[in-house]
């Protein structure tokens, strides 16, 4: 991976010392090398982690003559085809890595073609200096990132909203349309951010700017839904549809073994993350080597025994490592480098077992991405039994909800919490009711904290849903969550917590050819009865052990409920619970008091919102607001 900044100016050239202030943000994204372009009114460049061609893909990358640019982060993947047909068409090829290969593509195609050409996961900056015009590109699903701003005539981007901040010109004010999208679904979702005017390059677009001009956004690629825009579905029984699923994964996994540096695997012992490891050691070559975290007193986050089993069944060179977070320490680290509030504490242990890879390799695959393709999360099926739940006469609904609320998080064998979301949530229409499922803060709890005229955010959300209109309710959830939550926590705590350390991660079920599949298959492979993610799971029984399969599945998660009542409880009520916390001059002050009082009570569980509010606490300190 790498970090890749610049500008076009309005009017003289490109700064060389803003441009090196961007890129030493940069660091940590590419700490083997570092270069720039500057071509009159251009700023390019670049912070190289090398992963591949390690002795000739040093950047500033250009074509022949040097009229195109390119910084790259990210990895294409079919470069390699890319490269022989350039050849094949009389290009002269400097490199051995995948980055040329986009400077020479620039010279034939225009911009939505030259990011469809590409199979990988990217965010680009071309120069062409005979077009005297510059192009953002990002990969289909958003894997990684790419911001911008824009104000005077001029445009400034960064991988990271630190550097684009680093810019003079840009300023650092709040989006007041920030907050409260946060406060519903822990982040903010694309193309905003927390900064005013500073946004995203969306997934699956490229963004064309020229001097003096105002900037083209175009859309390359979008997510294929059954029944919508003429996307037929695939009819298949289950048999045939999980022998397609293990073809397209089994190729997913061997596009992503290409490395010049060591390689290894995230191992949680669930099934996504193993049948990844199973496949790499099937592909052969050198001993696969996986990585695991636990943590002592877990309260249940440990998942060190299933790894074990999936390591023990393939022989690999297994690492493991239990830690004891220093919650506090570490929050101010993850706030820097999401550069912004960030509610999924999960991030915690990302960034640990992040940290610990990279002792040992420069290259990892994870299983990220199987439960968005094939239905694993338990809100999916929370949403097919919606429609049948709301059949119960009004009465005996209420009477369930209010024993759902009586009961313990812990009840009903650890469903209890689960019960309670379900069956309030119920008397919503999707997607709100799902929006309720995944959210952090009731809609209700929101509009009293923050006061709220408008609801920015969720009109966004539900413009979505709206647009896939016509096709089967599966298939319209798995793209609304393909368009929200995926890029806008998924895969932005990966690209993170990875980058803070050095590492490439790689997501072999975010495989374009693997989603275009999978989005096609019929509902019915992917949930049946009360079973999830039955097409996966069918297509790679023979590979693991049953107790990984049928195994219900758990979260990358922290005991946050018990730390706010522990390790986390004097930093609680010292920052939140202070009277000059930054969020009482954002949101209600008596909603946090409530909120607190109510978890160190015991009369309920908060540990996610508190999270959320810290989170939001700590940056609105950094940033003075």
């Amino acid at each position: 991976m790498c970090g890749i900044a610049g500008s076009l100016e309005p009017d003289a050239g490109g700064s060389p010392e803003v441009l090196d202030r961007q890129l030493e943000l940069l660091r940590h994204r590419g700490p083997d090398a570092r270069g720039s372009l500057l071509d009159g009114p251009a700023s390019v460049g670049q912070t190289r982690l090398a992963v591949i061609d390690l002795l000739t893909g040093d950047p500033p990358i250009a074509n022949e003559d040097g009229t195109v640019g390119v910084a790259l982060n990210g990895e294409i993947y079919n470069f390699r085809e890319l490269r022989a047909g350039l050849r094949d068409r009389g290009h002269q090829l400097r490199t051995d890595g995948d980055t040329e290969v986009i400077a020479h593509l620039a010279e034939e195609l225009e911009p939505a073609d030259l990011a469809r050409s590409l199979d990988g996961m990217f965010a680009f900056a071309v120069w062409d200096g005979r077009r005297r015009r510059l192009i953002l590109g990002r990969d289909r699903l958003g894997k990684k990132p790419l911001y911008y701003w824009q104000g005077g005539g001029r445009l400034v981007f960064a991988s990271e909203l630190k550097a684009v901040l680093a810019h003079p010109a840009v300023a650092r004010r709040l989006n007041p349309r920030a907050i409260p999208a946060y406060l519903a679904f822990g982040y903010v979702p694309d193309p905003e951010t927390f900064f005013d005017g500073v946004v995203s390059v969306p997934p699956g677009h490229v963004l064309s700017v020229q001097p003096g001009r105002p900037a083209t956004l175009e859309s390359y690629w979008s997510p294929p839904i059954a029944g919508v825009d003429g996307v037929s579905a695939l009819e298949v029984d289950r048999p045939a549809a999980a022998e397609l699923v293990r073809a397209e994964l089994e190729g997913a996994v061997r596009r992503r073994l290409v490395a010049d540096v060591p390689l290894g695997a995230f191992l949680s012992g669930g099934v996504d993350s193993s049948a990844i490891v199973a496949l790499m050691a099937r592909a052969g070559g050198r001993r696969v080597r996986t990585f695991t975290i636990g943590f002592e007193d877990s309260d249940g986050f440990d998942e060190r025994p299933y790894a074990r089993m999936v390591a023990e069944r393939y022989e690999t060179e297994h690492h493991e490592e239990v830690v004891s977070p220093n919650a506090v320490e570490l929050l101010e680290t993850l706030v820097w480098h999401h550069d912004q509030p960030f509610g999924d504490s999960s991030a915690i242990p990302t960034y640990l077992l992040n940290r610990m890879t990279r002792g040992e390799v420069t290259v990892a695959l994870s299983g990220d991405g199987g439960d968005e393709l094939f239905a694993g999360y338990e809100r999916f099926l929370a949403a097919l039994l919606l429609a049948p739940y709301r059949q119960v006469p009004a009465p005996i609904r209420a009477v369930v909800r209010t024993a759902a609320r009586r009961l313990a998080p812990s009840a009903a064998a650890g469903r209890g919490a689960s019960l309670e979301r379900f069956t309030t949530a119920a008397e919503l229409e999707l997607p709100d009711a799902y929006r309720a499922w995944v959210g952090l803060m009731p809609d209700a709890l929101r509009r009293e904290a923050l006061d709220l005229d408008g609801d920015w955010g969720v009109s966004d959300y539900t413009a979505l849903w709206r647009a896939s209109a016509g096709a089967r309710p599966l298939d319209r959830l798995l793209d609304l969550n393909l368009r929200t939550y995926l890029p806008g926590d998924l895969l932005v705590k990966a690209d993170r917590m990875s980058m803070a350390h050095g590492l490439e991660v790689r997501s072999p079920f975010l495989d374009t050819r693997l989603v275009e599949l999978a989005l096609r298959l019929p509902p019915a492979t992917k949930i049946r009865g009360l079973r999830r993610k039955v097409v996966l799971t069918d297509a790679v029984r023979d590979l693991l052990p049953e107790a990984i399969l049928d195994r219900r599945k758990r979260g990358f998660g922290v005991p946050l409920d018990r730390w706010f009542r522990a390790d986390l409880r004097d930093y609680m009520q010292a920052t939140l619970g202070a009277g000059d916390a930054r969020v009482r001059a954002h949101l209600s002050g008596a909603v946090v008091d409530r909120l607190i009082a109510g978890h160190l009570d015991g009369s309920r569980d908060h540990g996610g919102m508190l999270w959320t509010l810290l989170t939001l606490e700590v940056f609105l300190r950094r940033e003075g607001w």
